[in-house]
């Protein structure tokens, strides 16, 4: 103390030797000649000639107090600008309020040192030294250049400078917006490119458009975009959870849930917010995180894990946010939820009695339209197995004796065999056309069964002559080649049908399928038509697609 004493002393002595020099301080003088204090260097402020610029004073006054800024200008014989009137402004091509002063349209004339005042003293002044550019002198154009560099195959945005522009809520004047243009072309550009490329390079103009009292201002700056080769840089990232993920936790139980980042900075942090708050790592809360570091190369894996002693119903109601923290790029966050576990079981249930339901439905249905769905898919898309078995025939047609008296005569037993041919395609074997004349019954009957691919039983008014051991031989051989068996009865003959047959009938209507004959009336889409043709295998031959004739369709098999 007694040092810096003895110095003080020790300078003031000096200065009084020559009163006329100063000893300069910082930014005050010391010394018997009382110097005004040392200003701040004037900014210098380049203007195109007939545009627009703002100067905006530094200092801000209380607008309650009575002490306001002045603006002046030096090569007016410091002429206050802050007092003229409305029609001395816009004479002047000006507009002054508090402390912005705005050269509506600047020429020659505007040129000099502006300065903005606190009150009338010399004090806490700034200097501005206004330089129009116009097209001859072209002084300062290098000033209002302004250089961007963006990289390939990124987006890029142009950004137009904002300098000496007014401010916002500047009094009668209002922004009409950005227009922008490439050096060399008439046609506005956008100043966004979704994927930049070299030949974007170059120099672009943005005009920013004011309106003032009904007059039309523009400010025009110069950007020089630099378009350089993507840079390949490794950017830090979180990479698990994703953003919104939810996790389904018990409550009452302990919950840890990792948030991994890989990183490339020791200074990049991961952590963890509850809303807006950060969570402590101090293990003794309820909710609390930790963090572990693996590195590998170039890579740091930081794994932040926050730990839920019990989870509470108040824990689900909040949303935890991890953060990265990275130096040379900007935060990333990812966003969980909690939700309670037991909602995820009954849906499960739900949706398990529902796919069970389903079904179940869609058994009954195909039961129930079990004939109708086969006959469809073999009819309309031709869906159905294709037979190799060297069979010639489709079905054997033969009769039996019906002990009910009510059998099929001749006529209906030829109306059945034509439909069955000519409608439906199916090739017959036919006892009365493809076995010869003499040969032995028995033979040509087993023959006929060998080779074809089911066997159709009619009742006959007549007696075709079958005697029951050869009804036996035919089960026997139906049984042996597994061949099928339709087995038609008649209408009136159903309820006594197990009395009146023979033992040999009984044991082959046991054995095959039945389908009732209910006259020749029946349509083709009828119950007997639809049983037929589903217990028959598809026809091996095209379907002519036609009736008979017209007395077929007289007689109602349409």
């Amino acid at each position: 103390m007694m040092l810096k004493t003895v110095a003080l002393f020790a300078l003031l002595f000096l200065s009084t030797l020559n009163p006329k020099k100063s000893l300069v301080v910082g930014c005050m003088s010391v010394g018997c000649g009382l110097e005004p204090p040392c200003h701040p260097r004037p900014k210098n402020v380049c203007v195109r000639a007939g545009e627009m610029v703002a100067l905006q004073c530094p200092r801000s006054i209380d607008s309650n107090t009575e002490v306001r800024l002045i603006w002046s200008r030096a090569t007016d014989q410091d002429r206050v600008l802050t007092n003229m009137t409305a029609d001395e402004q816009q004479q002047r091509s000006m507009s002054v309020h508090r402390g912005s002063l705005v050269i509506l349209s600047a020429s020659v004339e505007h040129e000099g040192k502006y300065s903005c005042t606190v009150g009338y003293g010399r004090n806490g002044s700034s200097e501005f030294v206004v330089t129009v550019n116009s097209a001859a002198s072209r002084r300062c154009e290098d000033k209002q250049n302004y250089s961007q560099t963006c990289f390939t195959q990124q987006s890029c945005k142009l950004n137009c400078p904002d300098v000496n522009v007014p401010v916002v809520h500047s009094p009668n004047i209002t922004s009409n917006g950005i227009q922008w243009y490439k050096v060399g072309e008439s046609l506005q550009k956008d100043n966004y490119f979704p994927t930049v490329e070299k030949q974007n390079s170059g120099l672009y103009t943005c005009v920013r458009s004011y309106q003032y009292q009904g007059q039309k201002y523009n400010m025009t700056f110069t950007v020089i975009l630099d378009v350089q080769p993507k840079k390949a840089e490794k950017t830090a990232a979180i990479i698990s959870p994703r953003d919104d993920d939810v996790i389904h936790v018990e409550l009452g139980s302990t919950v840890v849930i990792d948030c991994t980042a890989v990183t490339y900075s020791e200074f990049d942090d991961v952590s963890w917010l509850i809303g807006e708050f950060t969570v402590d790592q101090d293990s003794n809360l309820p909710v609390f995180f930790n963090s572990t570091r693996k590195i590998e190369g170039d890579e740091i894996q930081t794994t932040a894990s926050l730990v839920f002693r019990k989870i509470s119903e108040d824990d689900l109601s909040k949303n935890y946010t991890c953060k990265l923290a990275a130096v040379y790029q900007s935060s990333d966050f990812v966003t969980i939820h909690l939700r309670n576990a037991h909602p995820q079981y009954l849906l499960l249930c739900l949706c398990t009695v529902c796919i069970v339901a389903a079904l179940t439905a869609a058994v009954i249905v195909y039961v129930r339209f079990k004939i109708d769905i086969v006959l469809f898919l073999r009819d309309t898309l031709g869906c159905h197995a294709k037979i190799s078995d060297d069979k010639r025939y489709d079905a054997f047609v033969m009769g039996y004796k019906s002990h009910a008296d009510s059998g099929l005569s001749a006529e209906d037993r030829r109306w059945l065999e034509n439909v069955l041919e000519e409608k439906f395609g199916y090739r017959l074997c036919l006892v009365e056309r493809d076995i010869q004349p003499g040969e032995a019954l028995a033979n040509a009957v087993l023959d006929c069964i060998e080779e074809s691919r089911a066997v159709v039983l009619i009742p006959s008014s007549s007696d075709p002559g079958l005697g029951s051991g050869l009804l036996t031989a035919i089960h026997e051989a139906l049984v042996e080649r597994q061949t099928r068996l339709i087995f038609i009865e008649s209408e009136m003959g159903e309820g006594s049908a197990a009395g009146s047959l023979a033992e040999a009938l009984q044991l082959l209507s046991e054995t095959g399928k039945c389908v009732t004959w209910r006259g020749r009336g029946a349509t083709a889409s009828s119950s007997f038509w639809k049983h037929l043709r589903f217990y028959l295998l598809p026809s091996q031959r095209p379907r002519k697609g036609r009736f008979l004739s017209q007395t077929s369709y007289n007689q109602g098999l349409i």
